[in-house]
């Protein structure tokens, strides 16, 4: 299976829309809840963890609301936790709960990874870094300084949005991925590999990159935007922020 979790089946991989899902409680950690299947996603690739909730329906006396303040991967054993908000209810291994994310907030961030993307499309040069939050973004390019000009990069984003492009999920082999380095962009960020396939994310004519994060469907959906800033961050590393307009 592509991204194998042998803990949790990770359903936001096929489908970044879904808001919710019943799944069964696994473990219960110092450190966060383990789920057999969730809809929340795990900070990597700098998007940042979902937020949202577990709910174990019972009886009005029995119910039990869980706040999650976040997603994270333990790196030791791949579990993903979903760490609980300081003072809320426990839960059981064998709970059945549904996991509700918070909506609003992913689908900022689907919009801003997107848009994240059409900016490797407009900006030369190798990602270095980079990071995904609710009301902007921003990517670190390899590049040099008169490379970059704020009013050509923000026409040209806008421009993509407007067009109105589909975005589509690709699959590609492990073996056909190290055959074509060319794909990967970004060097702080190892592709999602390791799994037989890696998926990627294509913007047909304008991106195709690997990519494990989740996106809107159409660039339309991304909304304008408008640069903020472009930032010197050493010898040949500019820092372009984005946020919506």
């Amino acid at each position: 299976m592509e991204f194998a979790n042998p803990m949790t089946e990770e359903l936001f991989r096929h489908d970044g829309y879904l808001r919710s899902c019943e799944a069964t409680v696994r473990e219960v950690r110092p450190d966060g809840v383990v789920l057999d299947r969730t809809v929340f996603y795990y900070e990597s690739g700098g998007q940042p963890g979902d937020s949202g909730r577990l709910v174990r329906a019972g009886a009005a006396a029995a119910s039990v609301s869980v706040g999650i303040a976040d997603t994270k991967r333990d790196k030791a054993t791949g579990a993903i936790l979903h760490v609980p908000q300081a003072g809320a209810p426990a839960l059981a291994p064998g709970d059945t709960v549904l996991a509700e994310i918070d909506w609003d907030r992913r689908h900022r961030h689907m919009r801003m990874h997107t848009c994240l993307h059409l900016l490797c499309a407009v900006v030369p040069g190798q990602v270095t870094g980079g990071q995904i939050a609710a009301d902007k973004g921003r990517l670190d390019f390899a590049v040099d300084a008169a490379a970059l000009d704020k009013a050509h990069i923000e026409a040209e984003l806008n421009r993509l949005v407007r067009e109105d492009h589909p975005v589509t999920p690709a699959w590609i082999t492990d073996e056909e991925l190290a055959a074509k380095p060319d794909l990967v962009r970004t060097m702080s960020v190892k592709p999602p590999s390791g799994h037989g396939k890696v998926r990627l994310l294509e913007i047909p004519g304008v991106d195709l990159q690997p990519c494990g994060g989740t996106h809107v469907r159409r660039t339309g959906e991304i909304g304008p935007v408008a640069v903020a800033k472009i930032e010197n961050k050493g010898k040949q590393n500019r820092r372009v922020v984005v946020q919506f307009a």
